[in-house]
């Protein structure tokens, strides 16, 4: 189970212990905010996307969704999610718990900007049950990201 690779990839970093499993799903946003009682934009989701260069992932913002003008600037290409089904094969978590910890080799991980107004985030950790707390340096520390992007819409244009 991919939850447990995340837990080993965490053990060697002495943090498994912050991660929190539930016994409801946390598989959405709306789903991962009740689970952990916070507000939905603190949900660090793990969007998964086919490019040319290879399979890519976005963390971004609960409250926010992808601008595909931005995401073409960006990444050349237009944003294009992955299949629900092919999710573990190409990223190494199924949809419901991607999360940008222990992926498959090869896969990039891009930070959006729409995290920056938080302390603390809430990305999955491999499951569809489960959650992680990082702080922003934490997230970039353990993601092994590639860079920050601004390829989401503002909170406003997402009302």
């Amino acid at each position: 189970m991919a939850i447990d690779k995340v837990k080993a990839y965490f053990a060697k970093l002495g943090i498994e212990s912050k991660i929190q499993e539930f016994d409801v799903s946390s598989a959405t946003v709306e789903l991962a905010a009740t689970a952990l009682g916070c507000e939905g934009a603190r949900i660090a989701k793990t969007m998964s996307f086919a490019t040319p260069d290879g399979d890519i992932l976005i963390v971004a913002a609960g409250d926010v969704k992808i601008d595909n003008h931005k995401f073409k600037e960006a990444f050349h290409t237009k944003a294009k999610m992955l299949p629900f089904d092919e999710c573990e094969a190409r990223i190494g978590h199924a949809a419901g718990g991607v999360c940008p910890f222990a992926v498959n080799e090869g896969v990039k991980v891009y930070l959006d900007e729409s995290m920056k107004r938080f302390e603390t985030v809430f990305p999955a950790a491999g499951s569809s049950n489960s959650a992680i707390e990082l702080t922003i340096p934490e997230l970039e520390k353990y993601s092994g990201y590639t860079m920050w992007v601004d390829v989401c819409k503002s909170r406003e244009e997402n009302i």
